[in-house]
């Protein structure tokens, strides 16, 4: 069992973001409208194109291009369930999360509010981290472990855990290693990684945390890769919305798409400047350099059409975790240009 001090936390956070979404509801009201975005972002360099478009005002310079302005609001989140719970709700209209969760939301809004992705925030290879030594494998973690992820058995990081585990002891028992996972923001499980001497001995993570464990704690190391679990490289973090928002808002919904594409032209060129916008707006005390090597990273690729993605929703179909089979991009992913190459 968690201990207490990890119980405590969960239930503080669970009541502070319950709070969160009804002042979030007070403010900014239930529906989508033309010109008028509201965003939930999450932790991580896997949200760097929307730290770069609220910086430079993107969304609001293209959204003026097309003869609209654009009010713009960001929302600050944890975990899928979090955001699917506000995109449901009506208390945004674009949720960053991961492709697990909007394979989620897809199958279970089809014919109502009919969610599907917007844009990929690019390719990021995901680590599990252990601080305990004789863990070599996820075949190596025991009852004794405890693994932190950002939402138990929903969350990308999860799912890829599902995903390895049905390769390892079968689709059956694909949800194995759930009863040993906590739902623990990204922050605080780097922080349980690098100290040691909690139940936190694993972290499915995303960059930068993974790498900040990596370089703080000599006994880190790579569990697992979650490229090697879905056959490459892949677009594990997306955007996504309702059919109302991309149906009734489309000079917001196309500056929008608009407006990453540029942040990830921006990236890719100039990543010095993108990390002081990191560094920014996360108020973060990261080391620079060790945010430029995760910027820089040949795995990593900044981009908005999807890659490799499919494979994880043919997988949660075929365990039962969806109803729905995806089995084409468009299925979904709303029609657009930039992202219709994607896969």
């Amino acid at each position: 069992m968690v201990d207490k001090r990890w119980s405590l936390i969960l239930r503080r956070r669970i009541a502070a973001l319950a709070g969160g979404f009804a002042l979030v509801g007070l403010l900014i009201g239930p529906t989508a409208a033309e010109g008028r975005l509201r965003i939930a972002k999450q932790f991580g360099v896997v949200y760097l194109l929307l730290n770069v478009i609220e910086d430079q005002k993107l969304v609001e310079k293209h959204g003026k291009e097309a003869g609209l302005e654009i009010a713009v609001e960001y929302v600050q989140l944890s975990g899928g369930s979090a955001v699917n719970d506000a995109l449901l709700s009506g208390s945004i209209d674009v949720g960053g999360a991961g492709v697990g969760p909007l394979f989620t939301l897809w199958d279970r809004t089809r014919g109502r509010q009919g969610v599907k992705g917007v844009a990929s925030l690019g390719n990021f290879p995901y680590y599990l981290v252990s601080n305990r030594s004789a863990v070599k494998s996820i075949a190596d973690l025991t009852e004794a472990d405890r693994i932190a992820v950002p939402a138990v058995g929903v969350s990308v990081q999860s799912r890829i855990l599902q995903w390895a585990s049905a390769k390892l002891w079968g689709d059956k028992d694909f949800a194995k290693l759930d009863k040993i996972s906590v739902a623990v923001p990204h922050p605080e499980a780097t922080a349980a990684i690098i100290k040691g001497g909690t139940e936190i001995s694993a972290h499915f993570g995303n960059p930068p945390f993974q790498d900040q464990e990596l370089a703080g704690n000599p006994n880190a190391h790579i569990v697992l890769n979650s490229y090697d679990v879905q056959g490459g490289p892949a677009s594990s973090t997306v955007l996504y919305g309702t059919d109302r928002f991309y149906r009734d808002s489309p000079k917001t919904y196309a500056a929008f798409v608009d407006a990453l594409d540029e942040a990830a032209k921006f990236v890719t060129e100039n990543p010095e400047a993108a990390a002081d916008i990191y560094i920014k707006a996360n108020n973060s005390r990261i080391d620079r350099d060790l945010l430029l090597k995760v910027i820089k990273d040949p795995q990593v690729s900044f981009k908005v059409a999807p890659q490799n993605t499919l494979g994880l929703g043919q997988f949660m179909h075929r365990v039962g975790a969806i109803k729905n089979e995806p089995k084409a991009l468009s299925d979904y992913f709303f029609t657009s240009p930039l992202t219709a190459t994607g896969s």
